[in-house]
């Protein structure tokens, strides 16, 4: 099981990095999780250096796949030399998005006639793609998610976690980076925002 974190230059390092670490409680000897960035180093927003995990060809067979945002989404999603490589599969794959990330799905005709969610800076980008804009913080449509708001990074792993290890899992990977004496209020809140797109049981 293998899960793609897209990162590119100028990312947010809470969208993809608290992803990483929530998805990475799942311990199981074939979940792997990794940062997908076009280029073998890739620096953040605030100057963060990261050696890529994956490529994004690898991310196109991926089980799951998180497109993280940046300041620099807006120039990406116009760099045909990055686009085109993204040729992701919604019918075989999880495909998530946060934020500015969202821009990137709906340049990529994931988001057609699906709403989204994605942050206050990003939303006009968003609209102007065509996508309408929710104002809560995740929203999924059968196998595409979107999540607005850095912190909703928990989100999107909490529920990719759900759809691939089931709920107890969400649960228990939550728990574990939850604030001390808030663990339990922290858990259910979560859950309760993706649990009504989770398919039924």
């Amino acid at each position: 099981m293998h899960i793609a974190i897209l990162t590119f230059d100028g990312f947010n390092e809470l969208d993809s990095l608290i992803a990483l670490g929530i998805l990475n409680r799942i311990k199981k000897p074939d979940w792997r999780v990794s940062l997908s960035c076009p280029t073998e180093v890739v620096t953040s927003m605030n100057g963060v250096t990261l050696h890529a995990q994956s490529t994004l060809e690898d991310a196109c067979q991926a089980d799951a796949v998180i497109v993280g945002s940046g300041m620099k989404t807006r120039e990406i999603v116009n760099d045909q030399s990055v686009m085109g490589r993204l040729k992701l599969d919604k019918t075989k794959q999880l495909i998530a998005a946060q934020c500015s990330g969202t821009l990137m799905l709906a340049k990529l005709g994931y988001l057609d006639k699906i709403p989204a969610c994605t942050d206050l800076l990003t939303k006009p980008w968003v609209q102007e793609a065509g996508v309408s804009v929710l104002n809560q913080p995740f929203f999924a449509d059968g196998n595409v998610a979107t999540a607005g708001g850095c912190f909703a990074s928990q989100y999107l792993a909490a529920w990719i976690i759900a759809r691939l290890e089931g709920i107890e899992a969400a649960k228990s990977a939550l728990h574990y980076v939850a604030p001390v004496g808030e663990k339990e209020l922290y858990v259910d809140r979560a859950i309760a925002n993706i649990t009504p797109y989770l398919p039924p049981r």
